[in-house]
């Protein structure tokens, strides 16, 4: 009797085989949910990433909003100014995470265990990104809840807020891209958050999140009423204190589709070199 040898796919790295759309959504859910998993088993990390922004909100609401004050619009509130930017603020140094935990998986050596799997190499940075994103969105939903505490308002409606929401969680997820690129460089957790951090300060303290642009140096107030975290600051004011809102709501959409459109490849790139 005579054997028949098919031909059989190559696998090269366990990712290279060419996966239905529905088996790349599983990997990626499925990286996600590990990572999550591997999250909650760490409490603390939890914890301290939700200290700080409520340390910010005190801090700036009691001791900085009285001297801030008279620079707003008359009948606006610091307040109602404020919990947008800290929203953005917590949610783009929280977005430090993906690369720091991108990092550390390379250099553990755990992203050559994926290799070896048949999966889809996008899935590991899709499933980390897509962690990350729950892990905004609760800690979204507790600066909510300190918001109000604290005398917070909604000038408009739920539909409003929630919009604001789904901004901010929107420009999370698309620098979560952003930092896994950094992630992949460095291939070491501490790099990682020390590199990290030159690009966080002029995008979060040099906007419109804490004070208003007017107030800052004339050389300095094209970069911070441009740049993607005013812009969605700005958007997520509009939705929740009212006016204007579609030019905001637009400008700030382009930031989150461009960055995304541009550093997701990247970032997977970077990835199939990396590993």
């Amino acid at each position: 009797m005579t054997t028949i040898a098919l031909p059989l796919p190559e696998i090269v790295d366990g990712a290279d085989i060419r996966l239905p759309v529905s088996a790349v959504v599983s990997d990626a859910l499925a990286v996600a949910r590990r990572n999550l998993i591997a999250l909650m088993r760490v409490p603390t990390t939890v914890v301290f990433s939700t200290v700080q922004p409520v340390i910010f909100v005190l801090m700036f609401r009691y001791v900085f909003g009285g001297a801030i004050q008279g620079s707003l619009p008359p009948g606006q509130t610091y307040v109602n100014f404020l919990m947008p930017g800290i929203f953005v603020q917590t949610i783009v140094f929280g977005s430090l995470t993906t690369g720091v935990g991108l990092a550390d998986d390379l250099s553990k050596g755990l992203i050559d265990r994926f290799r070896s799997l048949p999966m889809a190499r996008s899935a590991v940075l899709v499933g980390r990104t897509l962690a990350d994103l729950v892990r905004n969105f609760f800690v979204v939903i507790l600066m909510c809840i300190v918001g109000f505490i604290v005398g917070w308002t909604i000038g408009t409606n739920v539909w409003g807020l929630l919009g604001a929401v789904g901004i901010i969680l929107a420009f999370s997820y698309s620098l979560s891209w952003v930092f896994a690129i950094v992630g992949l460089m460095v291939k070491d957790a501490e790099t990682a958050q020390a590199v990290s951090f030159p690009i966080l300060a002029p995008l979060v303290f040099a906007s419109s999140a804490f004070v208003p642009v007017a107030t800052m140096p004339s050389w300095l107030q094209g970069w911070a009423k441009n740049q993607p975290v005013s812009v969605v600051v700005n958007a997520a004011r509009a939705l929740t204190i009212g006016g204007p809102t579609s030019e905001y709501v637009i400008k700030a959409i382009i930031w989150i589709v461009g960055i995304i459109a541009v550093c997701a490849p990247i970032a997977v790139a970077r990835y199939r070199r990396a590993v």
